[in-house]
């Protein structure tokens, strides 16, 4: 039998009720103003603000604490080039050929197509990559849903920090580990831009669901 993991005290702040609640309220309204972004400002941005979002997005929990995970800055203008080039040859495949009558209605209010131009314009990318296994091919756990968790955090840490961000899914994305010269055992999970809003940005108007629709308690 293994020797018992070192354990360490819980480093562990617990708030006042007053001040819970104030800062849940807080994290909502600022969420509450996170939108996709399609027109980037060319605009410089401080990576290391990109770097430590990355650093707090990689402190999420994963399965086993596998850490399946990989975050890819791209900001060479050439590689940007390579993955507009390769998504929007995959996006106009799935426009005019693979997406159905009704997923093109439902696109409509976001007045987009397959051209992709922010992919050159915005800064900064950040590719995230899930990890089948790991490197010497041990095995990991609840990929999916661990780097999911990760690029939630990022989102909204990138959000918090002043970015406009768009999560992006172009179908396929095996391109992006070729690009990126990436391993075998790690797969494209999301491709997001970041950077500030174009002046002229505009986005669609939409409604969320109201909490009883999303919250059911018991």
């Amino acid at each position: 039998m293994s020797d018992s993991p070192e354990m360490e005290p819980l480093k562990f702040e617990r708030l006042p009720k007053t001040e819970a609640r104030k800062r849940a309220a807080s994290a909502h309204k600022l969420m509450a103003t996170r939108r996709s972004v399609r027109q980037f400002s060319p605009d410089p941005i401080p990576l290391d603000a990109v770097r430590d979002a990355i650093a707090a997005a990689a402190q999420a929990p994963s399965g086993a604490n596998k850490q399946p995970w990989t975050f890819v800055l791209v900001t060479d203008p050439a590689r940007k080039r390579q993955i507009r080039e390769a998504a929007e040859q995959e996006e106009r495949t799935f426009y005019e050929e693979r997406a159905s009558a009704e997923w093109l209605a439902d696109l409509e209010v976001f007045q987009t197509d397959w051209r992709k131009p922010f992919l050159e314009i915005a800064p900064a990318l950040v590719v995230i990559f899930a990890q089948a296994n790991a490197a010497d091919g041990g095995k990991h756990y609840y990929v999916k849903e661990s780097v999911g968790i990760a690029a939630g955090m990022l989102i909204a840490t990138l959000h918090r920090a002043g970015f406009a961000t768009l999560t992006h899914t172009p179908s396929p994305m095996g391109f992006l580990r070729q690009i990126l010269e990436r391993p075998d055992y790690e797969r494209p999970f999301l491709l997001i831009p970041v950077g500030y809003p174009a002046d002229d940005c505009v986005v669609p108007k939409l409604t969320r669901k109201p909490l009883s629709e999303s919250l059911v308690e018991f």
